[in-house]
C-alpha cells in the first residue's frame, strides 16, 4: 500500500497519523496549530473529521456514555459545535502539505464524498461504526485514492465481511484494530494479530489509548500504521480531549514507535517490553508552559523506561463490554427520510443513513427498497425490522 510516495508494510517504518478529529473545537486557527505541531512532531499524516450534523444524526441520536462524562448534554448540538466547513478543512490540506506531511479525512456520511472529493487529500478513512455502512465504503473506494479502514466495537466476521466488499481497492486497502473505548484499555492489542492472520492487507493501530508505549507495542506485533488522537489542552472541554495525548507527547510516541522496528519487531509475543517515556499524561497537563527543549526531553532514548504492554488472551477480535454503548450509538441505520405511511412501498429516494445504530443496519439499505410499510413511519428516525414485517416485499 502507498499514500502519496509513502511505502506502507511492515518492511517499512510505522506510519503515524496524528488524529485531530475534533480537538481543534470547530476553530480552523486551532486545527491549523495542531497541523503544525503533528509534523514537528515527526507524524506522517494529520487527519480531520467531515460531517454534517443534520446529515449524521437522525432525531433519535444519543450520546455515548464517553461524551457524557466529558460534559455533553446534546448530541446533535455537540457535532454542530465541532464542524468545520470545507473551505476551512482546505486551509488545513494546504498546511499539511506545506508541512510536509499527509492530509486525510474522515468522511462520514455518503453525500459528502463527492465534495471531498474537491480537495488534496491523500487517503480517506472510514470510522469504526461504518464498517457496516456498505453505501459509504463504496463511495469511498470509489474515489481510487487509499483507503484506511477502522474496526472497533465490530468482529471478525464484520471485519472480513467489509473486506470483501472492498476486494477491488485491496491493493490501496488497511485496516486499522481498533477499541471503541475513550480511552481504550491498555490491554486490547490481541485484535492486531488477529487481522494480520485473516486479512493479506496492512493492519494497524487506531489507538485511543492515553498511553505513548502502545505505538512501540502495537508495531512489535505486527501494525504498520498507528493513529494516535492529540490535542493542544486535554483538559478542554469536548469529547475527545481527555482521551488524547498532549502534542509534548507524540514525539515521543512516534520515536517510540520507530524504535521498535529499527530494534527489530518480535514475533507476536503475549508480553512485550517497549519504550515508553517516564512522563505521563498526568504529568504533562500539570506542566503549564513548555520549555523550549522538552521534545528532545521527552524523546531522548535515556529518558525512556521499559513499559510491559499485556495482551489479554484468548486472543480474538470481538466486541469488548466497554464498546458496546458506542457501537450502539454511533453505527448508520436505515433512516426515514421523509414521513411513509402503512402500505407505501418504499423506494429509494425515501431512506437515507444516519446514526444510531439502533434500525436495520446500513449496509442492508437496498433490501428495505421495495418493500411496504407496515405501519405509519416518522420521519428522521431508524426503521426497525417491525416497520416493514420482517423484510415483506411489494
Amino acid at each position: 500500500m502507498r499514500i502519496g510516495d509513502t511505502e506502507i508494510g511492515l518492511e517499512h517504518p510505522p506510519y503515524v497519523i496524528a488524529e485531530i478529529g475534533v480537538n481543534h473545537d470547530g476553530e480552523v486557527g486551532r486545527a491549523l496549530e495542531l497541523t503544525d505541531a503533528a509534523a514537528d512532531a515527526g507524524a506522517d499524516a494529520v487527519k480531520l473529521q467531515y460531517f454534517e450534523t443534520d446529515r449524521l444524526m437522525s432525531k433519535a441520536a444519543k450520546l455515548a456514555a464517553y461524551q457524557k462524562a466529558a460534559g455533553e448534554t446534546d448530541p446533535i448540538e455537540m457535532l454542530r459545535r465541532l464542524e468545520l466547513t470545507l473551505d476551512e478543512m482546505a486551509k488545513v490540506v494546504d498546511r499539511a502539505h506545506e508541512c510536509g506531511i499527509h492530509a486525510i479525512v474522515t468522511v462520514f456520511s455518503v453525500e459528502l464524498v463527492e465534495r471531498a472529493e474537491t480537495l488534496g487529500w491523500d487517503a480517506y478513512k472510514s470510522a469504526s461504526p461504518d464498517i457496516v455502512n456498505k453505501p459509504l465504503l463504496d463511495a469511498i473506494a470509489g474515489t481510487g485514492k487509499p483507503l484506511i479502514v477502522s474496526t472497533g466495537a465490530s468482529t471478525l466476521d464484520e471485519v472480513v465481511r467489509a473486506a470483501g466488499w472492498l476486494e477491488g481497492a485491496r491493493d490501496r486497502l488497511a485496516m486499522l484494530q481498533c477499541v471503541s473505548s475513550y480511552p481504550a484499555p491498555e490491554d486490547a492489542l490481541g485484535g492486531i494479530k488477529v487481522l494480520v492472520d485473516a486479512l493479506s492487507i496492512p493492519v494497524g493501530y487506531s489507538d485511543h489509548t492515553r498511553e505513548m508505549g502502545t505505538g512501540a507495542a502495537a508495531v512489535s506485533i505486527g501494525a504498520s500504521i498507528l493513529e494516535k488522537h492529540f490535542t493542544d489542552d486535554c483538559k478542554r472541554q469536548g469529547p475527545d480531549h481527555k482521551a488524547s495525548l498532549h502534542y509534548s507527547q507524540l514525539r515521543t510516541y512516534c520515536d517510540g514507535a520507530r524504535f521498535a522496528v529499527s530494534d527489530g519487531r518480535k514475533s507476536f509475543e503475549i508480553m512485550i517490553n517497549t519504550p515508553y517515556c517516564a512522563a505521563g499524561p498526568e504529568e504533562i497537563e500539570d506542566l503549564g508552559d513548555l520549555p523550549d527543549d522538552l521534545f528532545d526531553q521527552l524523546h531522548a532514548l535515556d529518558n525512556l523506561i521499559g513499559y510491559e504492554v499485556a495482551i489479554s488472551e484468548p486472543i480474538r477480535k470481538e466486541v469488548l463490554d466497554c464498546e458496546r454503548d458506542v457501537r450502539e450509538v454511533s453505527r448508520q441505520s436505515v433512516v426515514a427520510a421523509q414521513p411513509i405511511l402503512e402500505g407505501t412501498t418504499i423506494t429509494r429516494d425515501m431512506l437515507t443513513i444516519k446514526r444510531p445504530g439502533t434500525g436495520i443496519l446500513a449496509y442492508r439499505i437496498e433490501d428495505v427498497v421495495g418493500t411496504i410499510a407496515q405501519r405509519d413511519i416518522d420521519g428522521d428516525v431508524p426503521i426497525v425490522e417491525d416497520d416493514i414485517a420482517a423484510l415483506e416485499r411489494a
